[in-house]
C-alpha cells in the first residue's frame, strides 16, 4: 500500500453510433469547437458522468440526446471498448466506448457552442485531425479487442499521429495466443490421476 489517498480519475462515455452503408460501416463524428479541450478536432459524441447517481449506460443515453438529438434505448447499448488514457498534460481517465446500432431521430448538432460540424465517417477510413484518445478507442474497436491502454507522453500532440501512436491493446481471455498453459509435469500428473481435487 502506498499510504496516500486513493487515486481517482474522471469516467468518460463515448458513443459509437454505427450505421451500415453500401461502402461499409460508418460512425458518427463531431468536430469540437469553442472553448473546449481539443477544439477543431474530430471526436465521437462523448461526455462525463454527472455524478455517483449516474451509471455509464444512463450517461451515454443522456449524452447522445444532448449532443446529437438522437434517442437511444438503454437496451440497445452494447459494451465495445474500455480505454485507460493519459493525456500529454499528464492527467488520466477511463473511457467506456459503447456501440449503438438502433436509435430514434436524426443526428444533428444539438450543442453548437461546443460542436461546429457532424458527419458520418467510414470506420475503415477515419479522417485526419482526430483526438488521439478517441482514435485509440476506435482502432481498438476495429481490431475486435475490448481493452486498451493509451498513455501519451508530454511532448505528444492531442491529435492522432501515426508516428506517436501510443495505443497498447490488452489481449482478453479469449485470445488463445496469450493463454497460460499448465506446465508439462502438471498435465502428466493430471493424466495419471495424481492431482488432488479440491473439495
Amino acid at each position: 500500500m502506498s499510504g496516500g489517498p486513493p487515486h481517482t480519475e474522471p469516467v468518460d462515455v463515448h458513443l459509437i453510433l454505427r450505421r451500415e452503408s453500401a461502402a461499409g460501416p460508418e460512425v458518427l463524428l463531431s468536430r469540437r469547437a469553442g472553448q473546449v479541450y481539443a477544439a477543431g478536432l474530430w471526436h465521437l459524441p462523448s461526455g462525463h458522468l454527472d455524478g455517483p447517481h449516474e451509471d455509464v449506460v444512463a450517461a451515454l443515453v443522456r449524452e447522445a440526446r444532448e449532443e446529437t438529438g438522437v434517442v437511444v434505448d438503454p437496451a440497445d447499448v452494447r459494451a465495445a471498448v474500455t480505454v485507460h488514457h493519459r493525456s500529454p498534460g499528464g492527467s488520466s481517465r477511463t473511457g467506456y466506448f459503447f456501440e449503438v446500432r438502433r436509435w430514434r431521430g436524426t443526428a444533428r448538432i444539438a450543442e453548437p457552442d461546443v460542436c461546429d460540424a457532424m458527419d458520418w465517417a467510414p470506420l475503415d477510413a477515419l479522417p485526419a485531425g482526430m483526438v488521439a484518445y478517441c482514435r485509440a478507442g476506435l482502432d481498438t474497436y476495429r481490431a475486435g479487442a475490448r481493452l486498451a491502454v493509451h498513455f501519451q507522453l508530454p511532448a505528444d500532440a492531442i491529435a492522432f499521429g501515426s508516428g506517436t501512436d501510443r495505443l497498447r491493446i490488452v489481449p482478453d481471455v479469449t485470445d488463445r495466443s496469450y493463454a497460460v498453459r499448465p506446465d508439462a509435469t502438471v498435465v502428466q500428473s493430471a493424466r495419471r490421476g495424481d492431482v488432488t481435487r479440491a473439495h
